[in-house]
């Protein structure tokens, strides 16, 4: 069965692509590498044995989406990750993510409706609940106002996706993670922003090896145990798994709905400063850093209720935020050890 991964040579897409392929479908991957690069083939082709097949688009030109989907008629399904992901960015350049987030959705969906076995899978993100009311998260908790532009984007997103699903043949899941972090175990894809990193593990990890003179933790007056904002990490290896089993879901007509949402998370809540520390722990490193401001969009806390992807999906989060910090470690120190 050939499945489309768009954004998928980005962190959590390239680690989608190689379960996908350990599963025995064929791959193919469109990325513009606005936040990637082609090299990360070559990590998926040393882990699976097959390098996917791989075009560079950018999906907010419609008519490169209306060529590839000419051309590629026989997919099964696609999963959607391309898409702008920082929060703080998103603050500053609103229109980038209303324009990269929503266009290319239109586009892809504009084509997968005429296909006639439509199969969808979208990557959303906790930010939809925006400051949820109460922990952990469950999926029919109330959608509050988002606190960014992205989390916006994601909201409108499966606004999109529900309307489009009332009146064509598309089958969706809509997965809300919560904090992927980490790196397959073999050190051959892992996490590669480009520039400075706006998510926290690798920011953490670039500082312990000497990229970033320290680490700025942003605020630590939340009503939190500690006073640093709490987030659910899970390790992107589970969070690929778990795009593999909604896919198969969805492909033996097991869905209830045609639109099916699951919360991604490990249902642990983990403190920033509790993140350094455990760090800290399995690397042997000291790391610096300093209490600064609050960061504009951020929540106190967000963590997943997973009962709903454990039951239904039978999907568990298997790593622990230690074993996920490890592999994190193990990927900067290669990449590092190869510039």
């Amino acid at each position: 069965m050939k499945i489309v991964v768009t954004g998928g040579l980005g962190f959590i897409g390239s680690h989608t692509v190689v379960e996908l392929q350990n599963e025995g479908f064929e791959v193919v991957a469109i990325d513009n590498l606005s936040n990637s690069s082609e090299s990360v083939l070559d990590g998926i082709e040393k882990i699976t044995g097959k390098k996917p097949i791989f075009e560079k688009m950018d999906l907010r030109d419609k008519a490169s989406v209306q060529n590839f989907f000419t051309k590629h008629r026989d997919i099964d399904g696609v999963i959607h990750f391309a898409a702008s992901k920082a929060v703080g960015e998103s603050v500053e350049n609103p229109l980038l993510y209303y324009e990269n987030n929503i266009n290319a959705l239109v586009y892809v969906l504009q084509e997968l409706k005429e296909i006639p076995s439509a199969n969808f899978i979208f990557s959303s993100s906790c930010t939809v609940y925006g400051q949820a009311e109460k922990m952990p998260i469950t999926e029919d908790a109330s959608i509050q106002p988002a606190i960014s532009p992205y989390g916006n984007t994601k909201q409108i997103g499966e606004e999109i996706i529900s309307d489009v699903a009332k009146v064509t043949n598309i089958n969706s899941i809509l997965l809300r993670y919560f904090n992927p972090i980490g790196s397959h175990p073999s050190a051959e894809i892992g996490e590669l922003p480009l520039g400075v990193p706006q998510n926290l593990v690798p920011f953490i990890t670039q500082t312990a090896i000497g990229l970033r003179e320290k680490l700025s933790v942003f605020g630590n007056d939340y009503p939190t145990p500690d006073g640093t904002a709490v987030r659910d990490y899970i390790h992107v290896v589970d969070l690929a798994k778990a795009h593999v089993v909604a896919l198969q879901r969805l492909l033996n007509k097991q869905n209830s709905e045609k639109v099916e949402t699951f919360n991604l998370g490990t249902g642990t809540g983990s403190s920033v400063l509790e993140v350094i520390r455990a760090f800290e722990k399995v690397s042997g490193q000291k790391l610096n850093y300093q209490i600064v401001g609050r960061r504009e969009g951020d929540v106190v806390e967000a963590y997943a209720n997973t009962r709903k992807a454990n039951t239904v999906l039978g999907w568990k989060a298997q790593s622990s935020l230690e074993e996920s910090l490890a592999s994190a470690w193990k990927w900067e120190q290669k990449i590092r050890d190869h510039k």
